[in-house]
């Protein structure tokens, strides 16, 4: 996985604690904007190839310097190495483009799709709840180049709330939108493969739901960052076209510590998401 950092700073503002990336720059006022490149995607840890890890994406925002509970448009240029604009990208999972927000703490979580509008540039528009920082991954992949991954760090104005601690959970079920979810994972162990199973139930009648919807072409999806937003991994299930009560995925931790993992799952055409926070050993 491959990581080139560059920061760039746009006015001047607050401090804040809510993003979910490598420690953020704090003491600094305004947007806080660094950018770092990964290339973990699609169920195994994948290098950039040469022609991909040349490509570079450049973050802008409207404001500025955007304000917590108000909508923000994030614009997204993507160049090659000599800034030349990148104007073809391949579909992947229904989608030229799959942006994920995250705060610091990793309390918040949002996967979302900006729109193509020719000469490089994708945009959408974002409204961040709260004040504090977050950061951005952007997937996409320009043809023929493979897949590639670009992130971005945002401060956004406002008084922050008090971040939460990330600590591993004890359980390992959790409800959401009246699912009951268990993920199961043996061990866990830095740099050998690790399976995640899903395991997904009525909540009130304890039944497991067999006909969970395709999610952006899949039984679902699962972001994995450490709990520092340094290790990212967009991971693809095994078996696409499963409808439950199990979704199998495979991954590789790159380093041990504390990971959040955020499944998304489609079921009576509701997407519903549920995290939970693992601990990989060395």
């Amino acid at each position: 996985m491959k990581k080139a950092t560059a920061a760039l700073l746009l006015a001047a503002a607050l401090l804040s604690a809510c993003s979910k990336a490598a420690p953020a720059q704090s003491g600094h006022e305004g947007m806080d904007m660094s950018s770092s490149d990964h290339g973990a995607h699609a169920g195994h840890e994948i290098g950039e190839t040469a022609k991909a890890a040349a490509v570079k994406a450049a973050f802008s925002f409207k404001p500025e310097r955007p304000q917590a509970g108000k909508d923000t448009n994030v614009s997204i240029q993507i160049s090659d190495s000599a800034g030349n604009p990148v104007d073809k990208f391949d579909v992947s999972h229904e989608q030229q483009m799959h942006l994920i927000v995250v705060s610091k703490d990793l309390s918040y979580f949002e996967h979302i799709h900006p729109a193509y509008q020719g000469k490089g540039v994708f945009d959408v528009t974002a409204k961040l709840p709260v004040a504090g920082e977050y950061k951005l991954f952007a997937d996409f992949v320009p043809s023929g180049q493979g897949s590639v991954t670009r992130s971005q760090w945002v401060t956004v104005q406002g008084n922050a709330p008090k971040p939460q601690p990330i600590q591993p959970d004890s359980s390992l079920t959790k409800t959401a939108d009246g699912k009951e979810v268990t993920l199961a994972t043996g061990k866990l162990e830095a740099g050998k493969e690790a399976s995640l199973t899903f395991t997904i139930k009525d909540a009130a009648t304890k039944q497991p739901i067999t006909n969970l919807q395709p999610y952006l072409g899949a039984v679902g999806h699962v972001v994995i960052l450490s709990d520092d937003a340094e290790q990212y991994l967009h991971v693809h299930p095994m078996e696409e076209k499963a409808s439950g009560p199990d979704a199998k995925f495979m991954t590789t931790f790159p380093k041990s510590g504390v990971y959040k993992v955020w499944g998304q799952f489609q079921h009576e055409g509701k997407v519903f998401t549920v995290p939970f926070v693992v601990k990989v050993s060395s």
